[in-house]
Protein backbone atom coordinates (compact mmCIF):
# COMPACT_ATOMS: atom_id res chain seq x y z
CA UNK A 1 0.00 0.00 0.00
CA UNK A 2 1.51 3.14 -0.96
CA UNK A 3 0.41 6.78 0.09
CA UNK A 4 -0.99 10.24 -1.00
CA UNK A 5 0.35 13.06 0.84
CA UNK A 6 0.13 16.95 -0.29
CA UNK A 7 3.05 19.08 1.13
CA UNK A 8 2.77 21.13 4.35
CA UNK A 9 4.75 23.18 6.42
CA UNK A 10 6.79 21.54 9.11
CA UNK A 11 4.02 19.11 9.07
CA UNK A 12 2.57 17.32 12.24
CA UNK A 13 4.33 13.57 13.46
CA UNK A 14 1.30 12.25 11.79
CA UNK A 15 2.75 13.05 8.42
CA UNK A 16 6.41 12.33 9.11
CA UNK A 17 4.96 8.99 10.18
CA UNK A 18 3.83 8.04 6.77
CA UNK A 19 7.79 8.65 5.84
CA UNK A 20 8.56 6.58 7.96
CA UNK A 21 5.79 3.63 7.65
CA UNK A 22 8.35 1.69 4.83
CA UNK A 23 5.46 2.65 2.24
CA UNK A 24 6.30 4.46 -1.14
CA UNK A 25 4.97 7.88 -0.65
CA UNK A 26 2.96 10.12 -3.38
CA UNK A 27 3.57 13.80 -2.97
CA UNK A 28 0.70 15.86 -4.67
CA UNK A 29 1.86 18.45 -6.78
CA UNK A 30 -0.70 19.09 -9.37
CA UNK A 31 -3.11 20.27 -6.77
CA UNK A 32 -4.70 23.16 -5.95
CA UNK A 33 -4.15 25.21 -2.94
CA UNK A 34 -7.01 24.76 -0.11
CA UNK A 35 -7.40 27.57 2.58
CA UNK A 36 -6.70 26.81 6.17
CA UNK A 37 -4.91 23.76 5.99
CA UNK A 38 -1.15 22.57 6.80
CA UNK A 39 -0.34 23.63 3.36
CA UNK A 40 0.85 27.50 4.71
CA UNK A 41 0.39 26.71 8.76
CA UNK A 42 1.90 24.45 11.47
CA UNK A 43 0.99 24.62 15.23
CA UNK A 44 3.73 24.07 17.85
CA UNK A 45 3.32 24.58 22.33
CA UNK A 46 4.18 27.34 24.09
CA UNK A 47 3.94 28.37 27.95
CA UNK A 48 0.85 29.65 27.10
CA UNK A 49 -0.59 26.82 24.87
CA UNK A 50 -0.92 26.21 21.32
CA UNK A 51 1.13 28.47 19.03
CA UNK A 52 -0.47 29.20 15.12
CA UNK A 53 2.21 29.68 12.50
CA UNK A 54 1.16 30.93 9.17
CA UNK A 55 2.81 31.84 5.85
CA UNK A 56 1.37 35.09 4.67
CA UNK A 57 0.90 34.75 0.54
CA UNK A 58 0.18 36.78 -2.16
CA UNK A 59 -2.82 37.24 -3.97
CA UNK A 60 -5.28 36.64 -0.67
CA UNK A 61 -5.89 33.25 0.36
CA UNK A 62 -5.54 31.47 -3.38
CA UNK A 63 -7.85 29.53 -2.87
CA UNK A 64 -8.30 27.58 -6.22
CA UNK A 65 -4.44 28.39 -7.22
CA UNK A 66 -2.02 25.66 -8.69
CA UNK A 67 -0.06 24.83 -5.67
CA UNK A 68 3.14 25.46 -7.17
CA UNK A 69 2.01 28.93 -8.37
CA UNK A 70 1.09 29.84 -5.31
CA UNK A 71 3.77 33.18 -3.73
CA UNK A 72 4.71 33.99 -0.46
CA UNK A 73 4.77 37.18 0.90
CA UNK A 74 7.39 38.74 2.78
CA UNK A 75 6.09 42.17 3.86
CA UNK A 76 5.38 40.84 6.85
CA UNK A 77 8.38 40.00 9.10
CA UNK A 78 6.83 36.42 9.21
CA UNK A 79 9.64 34.38 9.25
CA UNK A 80 11.96 36.48 11.96
CA UNK A 81 8.25 36.14 14.01
CA UNK A 82 8.24 32.70 13.15
CA UNK A 83 11.69 31.98 14.46
CA UNK A 84 11.17 33.67 17.63
CA UNK A 85 8.59 31.60 18.25
CA UNK A 86 9.53 28.63 17.70
CA UNK A 87 13.19 29.67 20.13
CA UNK A 88 10.22 30.69 23.13
CA UNK A 89 9.11 27.24 22.88
CA UNK A 90 11.42 25.33 22.44
CA UNK A 91 14.64 26.92 23.62
CA UNK A 92 14.74 24.68 27.00
CA UNK A 93 13.67 21.37 25.64
CA UNK A 94 16.10 19.05 25.64
CA UNK A 95 17.62 18.58 21.44
CA UNK A 96 17.25 22.18 20.69
CA UNK A 97 20.18 23.49 20.45
CA UNK A 98 21.64 20.79 18.51
CA UNK A 99 19.33 21.59 15.65
CA UNK A 100 18.74 25.32 15.87
CA UNK A 101 21.91 25.34 14.02
CA UNK A 102 20.52 23.54 10.82
CA UNK A 103 17.34 25.23 10.98
CA UNK A 104 17.89 29.04 11.39
CA UNK A 105 19.49 29.58 8.04
CA UNK A 106 16.38 28.18 6.11
CA UNK A 107 14.52 30.91 8.01
CA UNK A 108 17.11 33.44 5.83
CA UNK A 109 15.81 32.30 2.76
CA UNK A 110 13.52 33.52 0.43
CA UNK A 111 11.75 31.25 -1.56
CA UNK A 112 9.01 32.62 -3.98
CA UNK A 113 7.31 29.75 -4.12
CA UNK A 114 5.48 28.29 -0.91
CA UNK A 115 5.91 24.52 -2.55
CA UNK A 116 9.85 25.19 -2.73
CA UNK A 117 9.52 26.25 0.54
CA UNK A 118 7.61 23.85 2.04
CA UNK A 119 9.97 20.97 0.12
CA UNK A 120 12.63 22.35 1.92
CA UNK A 121 11.89 21.67 5.10
CA UNK A 122 10.78 18.49 4.36
CA UNK A 123 14.35 17.68 2.94
CA UNK A 124 16.16 18.90 6.32
CA UNK A 125 13.24 17.20 8.46
CA UNK A 126 14.14 13.81 6.58
CA UNK A 127 17.97 14.85 6.79
CA UNK A 128 17.36 15.26 10.71
CA UNK A 129 15.37 12.57 11.89
CA UNK A 130 17.75 10.27 10.06
CA UNK A 131 14.85 8.71 7.51
CA UNK A 132 15.00 7.59 4.74
CA UNK A 133 11.35 7.74 2.72
CA UNK A 134 10.52 6.23 -0.80
CA UNK A 135 9.42 9.27 -2.19
CA UNK A 136 7.69 10.03 -5.43
CA UNK A 137 5.88 13.12 -6.60
CA UNK A 138 2.98 12.78 -9.31
CA UNK A 139 2.89 13.56 -12.41
CA UNK A 140 -0.91 14.63 -12.90
CA UNK A 141 -4.05 14.84 -10.47
CA UNK A 142 -6.39 11.95 -9.82
CA UNK A 143 -9.50 12.62 -8.07
CA UNK A 144 -9.55 9.27 -6.69
CA UNK A 145 -6.14 7.52 -6.80
CA UNK A 146 -5.76 3.94 -8.19
CA UNK A 147 -5.93 1.12 -6.31
CA UNK A 148 -3.34 0.37 -3.81
CA UNK A 149 -2.55 4.22 -3.17
CA UNK A 150 -4.10 5.31 0.38
CA UNK A 151 -5.15 9.06 -0.25
CA UNK A 152 -4.70 11.03 2.67
CA UNK A 153 -4.42 14.25 0.86
CA UNK A 154 -6.66 16.72 3.53
CA UNK A 155 -6.90 14.39 5.78
CA UNK A 156 -4.18 15.47 7.87
CA UNK A 157 -5.64 18.78 8.99
CA UNK A 158 -5.78 21.36 11.68
CA UNK A 159 -9.44 21.07 11.93
CA UNK A 160 -11.14 18.11 13.76
CA UNK A 161 -13.99 18.21 11.10
CA UNK A 162 -11.87 17.67 8.13
CA UNK A 163 -9.56 14.52 9.65
CA UNK A 164 -10.10 11.32 8.04
CA UNK A 165 -9.33 8.42 10.55
CA UNK A 166 -6.22 6.78 9.93
CA UNK A 167 -6.28 3.05 10.79
CA UNK A 168 -2.80 2.78 10.44
CA UNK A 169 -1.60 5.51 12.74
CA UNK A 170 -1.42 5.67 16.41
CA UNK A 171 -0.29 8.46 18.98
CA UNK A 172 2.64 7.70 20.95
CA UNK A 173 2.88 9.84 23.96
CA UNK A 174 6.81 10.87 24.83
CA UNK A 175 7.68 14.15 27.07
CA UNK A 176 7.05 17.40 25.81
CA UNK A 177 8.39 20.67 27.00
CA UNK A 178 5.47 22.00 28.86
CA UNK A 179 3.61 18.59 29.59
CA UNK A 180 3.12 19.21 33.33
CA UNK A 181 1.28 23.00 32.15
CA UNK A 182 -0.77 21.22 29.35
CA UNK A 183 -1.18 17.65 29.73
CA UNK A 184 -0.07 15.87 26.21
CA UNK A 185 -0.97 17.87 23.55
CA UNK A 186 -1.60 15.42 20.00
CA UNK A 187 -1.87 17.12 16.06
CA UNK A 188 1.82 19.28 16.36
CA UNK A 189 4.36 20.06 14.31
CA UNK A 190 7.80 17.44 13.69
CA UNK A 191 9.45 20.13 15.43
CA UNK A 192 7.76 19.23 18.91
CA UNK A 193 9.21 15.46 18.57
CA UNK A 194 12.52 16.30 17.41
CA UNK A 195 13.08 18.98 19.83
CA UNK A 196 12.37 16.62 22.55
CA UNK A 197 13.64 13.48 21.78
CA UNK A 198 16.43 14.11 19.20
CA UNK A 199 17.71 10.97 18.05
CA UNK A 200 14.70 8.82 19.16
CA UNK A 201 12.14 10.88 17.43
CA UNK A 202 12.37 8.07 14.27
CA UNK A 203 11.87 5.42 16.94
CA UNK A 204 8.73 7.57 17.91
CA UNK A 205 7.61 7.74 14.55
CA UNK A 206 8.38 4.09 13.42
CA UNK A 207 6.22 2.83 16.51
CA UNK A 208 2.90 5.23 15.54
CA UNK A 209 2.69 2.91 12.46
CA UNK A 210 -0.14 0.26 12.62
Amino acid sequence: MAVLLELQYLAPIQYYAKLCSGQRVYIEQHEHYVKRSYRNRAHILGANGLLRLTIPLKKGKNEGQPIREVQIEYVQKWQHQHWESIRSAYGKAPFFEHYEGELYPVFQKKHNFLFDWNLEFMYLMIELLGISPDLQFTKNYAHTPVEGVLDLRNSIHPKKKHQKPDTRYTTQFYAQVFQEKHGFVQGLSILDLLFCMGPQASLILEQSNV
